[in-house]
């Protein structure tokens, strides 16, 4: 098995230039579904990061009683409001008449989910649109495999999350860590990107681990925002694996340079708000 470092090379192959006639809707279209009644932020993060990293348009599908508070926020967001706190098969059901034209759905930021049906018949309605799909926190749950299996599909668990949906416990030496990712991910036919310390990211044909980033990392909210930088690549046209590498390598360099100015003091906002300045360098019209 051969390990490779990222590099600035994966974000120009995975950040794709902009026609200089383009217009809405043609550098990618993001739908987010999550929220609850506790973690009510992670959804928006996610869905800033994905409209900082470029994207045209972002649809979050939220519980309703969290709707009005994500709209009061901001106006950049397309609010879709769901009628029950959790993801329900109904609030699933109620988002296929809804679903616009989107090229990813990153499904889980502060999503409760009420019973496994609810979010295996969300997969569901989104694998039958041919949306890939990016999933995080909640909603990696064993029941998803078979649903996600050979899809475009990025996963992106930390250690726990991992040892919950596939039952292995993960050492501390990447090497060992990059051959359990890479035999799992060969295994379902997916993109495992197992945020760390070192990130470790794989498709079961490459294994690629990301040293960027920081301590000061730690504060809530990176997680959803490596998400929504992970879905924001995906919709603009880029493979899941090329889309997971690069967004780990971004979501870091962005921690670096925050860490630079604020030190240990950050905010998750802090993080979004620096995603163009590390981005801006590789933007290109044509």
């Amino acid at each position: 098995m051969t390990i490779r470092e990222s590099s600035d090379d994966d974000i120009a192959r995975a950040y794709p230039p902009r026609s200089v006639d383009s217009h809405k809707g043609e550098n990618g279209v993001v739908l987010v579904v999550g929220g609850g009644w506790l973690y009510h932020g992670a959804p928006l993060l996610t869905a800033l990061a994905a409209m900082r990293t470029g994207v045209d348009l972002a649809y979050v599908a939220v519980p309703e009683k969290i709707a009005t508070a994500l709209r009061a926020y901001t106006p950049s967001l397309i609010v879709i409001p769901l009628p029950d706190l959790k993801l329900t098969t109904k609030n699933a059901y109620r988002l296929r008449s809804l679903i616009p034209n989107v090229g990813a759905a990153a499904i889980g930021p502060g999503m409760t989910v009420d019973n496994p049906k609810g979010l295996l018949t969300l997969i569901t309605i989104l694998n039958e649109k041919n949306i890939p799909l990016v999933i995080d926190a909640s909603a990696l749950i064993p029941d998803i495999l078979p649903r996600i299996k050979g899809k475009r599909c990025v996963i992106t668990p930390h250690a726990g999350e991992f040892r919950r949906m596939f039952g292995i416990e993960l050492g501390k030496e990447v090497e060992e860590r990059a051959s359990k990712v890479s035999q799992v991910a060969r295994e379902h036919g997916i993109t495992i990107l197992l945020k760390g310390h070192i990130d470790v990211i794989s498709d079961g044909e490459e294994v690629v681990v990301n040293r960027t980033g920081n301590p000061a990392m730690t504060v809530g909210g990176t997680g959803d925002i490596l998400c929504g930088i992970t879905s924001a690549l995906i919709a603009k046209g880029s493979p899941p694996f090329e889309a997971a590498v690069a967004a780990a390598r971004i979501n870091g360099l962005v921690g670096e340079e925050t860490y630079q100015d604020l030190g240990f003091h950050i905010t998750p906002e802090d993080v979004i708000n620096r995603i163009p300045s590390v981005l801006k360098r590789f933007d290109r019209i044509v």
